[in-house]
């Protein structure tokens, strides 16, 4: 291969970033978006994780509506009265979030909690049934991360229903915030 095949040849995927790079001061301007609405939300938990359960109550109400809607679709009572009551079910759970926010924010809190201990307990399991030379101890930490996470979580249940969605919408937000951020730099300095 020549030398002027070569450099083109690396010089076509650079040349797909272009229409990024001259975005860059938004992706810049997004992540510091994305940044102080985590650090708002760091600052209030218990609002963060208000407004969390008030997301989800709505897209249990869009969910609900699209089940009632799929439902008048088939043709078959069985499943048409399974569909309906399923679209019911998530609607009536979509008030209830309204209804009484802080009650939401517990129960999916412990669900949260059982659900990040037997994914923990899985990761840990896996990683010894890993075979020799694979990143085992990685994912072994992991799991031991996500499986004490989890018990914290429910070892200060129910109170930890008041803040803990709020916090983890809080340090995500961050997170990403901080990855647009980076990835804004990241295409200038590539420019």
């Amino acid at each position: 291969m020549s030398a002027t095949s070569e450099s083109s040849g690396s010089y076509a995927p650079a040349s797909g970033l272009e229409p990024l790079r001259a975005k860059s001061g938004w992706i810049i301007a997004l992540g510091i978006v994305y940044v102080i609405s985590g650090l708002v939300a760091l600052g209030s938990v218990v609002l963060a994780t208000v407004v969390t359960i008030f997301i989800v109550g709505i897209m249990m109400l869009i969910a609900g509506a699209a089940e009632v809607i799929n439902a008048f679709q088939i043709k078959t009572w069985g499943k048409f009265l399974l569909w309906l009551l399923l679209g019911i079910l998530y609607i009536v759970a979509g008030f209830i979030t309204f209804e009484n926010p802080l009650l939401a924010a517990a129960l999916l809190t412990l669900v949260l909690g059982f659900s990040l201990i037997a994914s923990g307990i899985m990761r840990i399991v896996l990683a010894f049934s890993m075979k020799e030379g694979a990143p085992w101890i990685w994912v072994a930490l992991s799991g031991a991360i996500t499986l004490l996470l989890g018990i914290v979580i429910l070892a200060h249940w129910p109170v930890s229903g008041l803040y803990i969605l709020g916090l983890f919408l809080g340090i995500d937000l961050v997170l990403a915030g901080a990855s647009w951020i980076a990835v804004g730099f990241g295409l200038r300095a590539r420019a």
